[in-house]
């Protein structure tokens, strides 16, 4: 299986207007990503583990798991974690037409904001409107699944103000042929200050993301690192 687990520069200058990483500043940050759920079986565990570290992440959601699995979907809102669209139907940009696409997009938005329109109608019902519910502008977050989406339609999206999440590190936890073990080592050695990694709370990702999610926790924390959502 190839795939690169650091995005080469070039690669970053080349297509500039999409966000692979942040700028380094003098706060030691990593933007934790997670692709795909929400997913009964491995998401909220994955909630469990940023928590023991008070650790934000991004959440970047498919429609048709949210609508599948929405009380998942609002603990994700309910633990302060920023959401961002990831189609309705995991779609390949360079597969699909692009009125298909933005059509599929926009299914996923507004996937998301009945489900978060839900969820703030539950909060204001019971505790009025305390608790932080514009944690996130799903709308204005987007990450194309498999990283790919022709020029035609990235151009469009920006446009509308949307920003394109790429990454400059990818775990691998989708990997079915390296070990844990390897893929966690990349992991480490690559992630830097203003570092977006990319992880998949899928059943696919499961096992390996058990492995190296909590080990990166602890040894980005342990080196004075925090973990930020992006907005």
């Amino acid at each position: 299986m190839f795939y690169l687990s650091k995005t080469p520069t070039i690669i970053q200058r080349l297509f500039k207007n999409y966000i692979w990483r942040f700028p380094i500043t003098d706060r030691k940050v990593i933007y934790l990503t997670f692709d795909d759920g929400p997913t009964p079986e491995i998401t909220e565990w994955t909630l469990q583990e940023l928590k023991k570290f008070n650790a934000k992440a991004t959440f970047f959601c498919i429609g048709k798991n949210i609508e599948n699995h929405p009380e998942i979907f609002q603990k994700i809102i309910k633990n302060g974690h920023s959401i961002g669209n990831h189609t309705h139907n995991h779609l390949n940009g360079w597969k699909t037409d692009n009125v298909s696409y933005f059509e599929n997009i926009e299914k996923a938005n507004k996937s998301i904001q009945s489900a978060i329109s839900n969820f703030q109608s539950k909060v204001e019902k019971k505790k009025g409107n305390n608790l932080e519910i514009r944690t996130h502008n799903s709308e204005l977050l987007f990450r194309p699944p498999y990283g790919k989406i022709k020029p035609r339609q990235a151009t469009e999206l920006i446009k509308k103000g949307v920003k394109i999440i790429l990454w400059d590190i990818l775990s691998g936890d989708f990997d079915t042929e390296s070990s844990k073990e390897k893929l966690l080592k990349k992991c480490i050695k690559h992630s830097k200050n203003g570092s977006i990694i990319v992880f998949h709370d899928s059943v696919k990702a499961a096992d390996k993301l058990k492995y190296i999610l909590p080990q990166v926790l602890a040894h980005f924390k342990d080196k004075g690192f925090v973990f930020e959502k992006i907005r």
